[in-house]
């Protein structure tokens, strides 16, 4: 846990990701069509992948990926993402940790 919580903390905005998964190229492809550069973790490309997949398990987050962090705020999965998009609450979400400007 303290692997996620210390890149959770790395940008203003944080997705952890498989490079394999689809929905966590949607939701990438998401924040940069918003203008947004991510802090991206490719949990299958580190040595300690299964232990953050575990980690963020353990936070609630089924399916483990793609999971994002807002100003190092736990946000939620894909379904979260969106849900938060579509009501446009995500851009004010993104502007008050500084990850977007205008």
């Amino acid at each position: 846990m303290d692997v996620v919580a210390r890149l959770a903390t790395q940008s203003a905005l944080v997705i952890f990701s498989k490079s394999t998964c689809c929905m966590s190229h949607a939701i990438k492809c998401l924040f940069y069509e918003q203008g947004v550069s991510p802090a991206i973790v490719e949990i299958d490309q580190y040595m300690c992948g299964k232990d953050i997949e575990w980690a963020l398990g353990r936070l609630g987050c089924s399916p483990q990926v793609p999971v994002v962090f807002i100003g190092g705020k736990l946000i939620g999965t894909a379904t979260t993402v969106m849900t938060l998009h579509l009501d446009g609450s995500l851009k004010r979400l993104l502007k008050e940790a500084g990850a977007l400007w205008l």
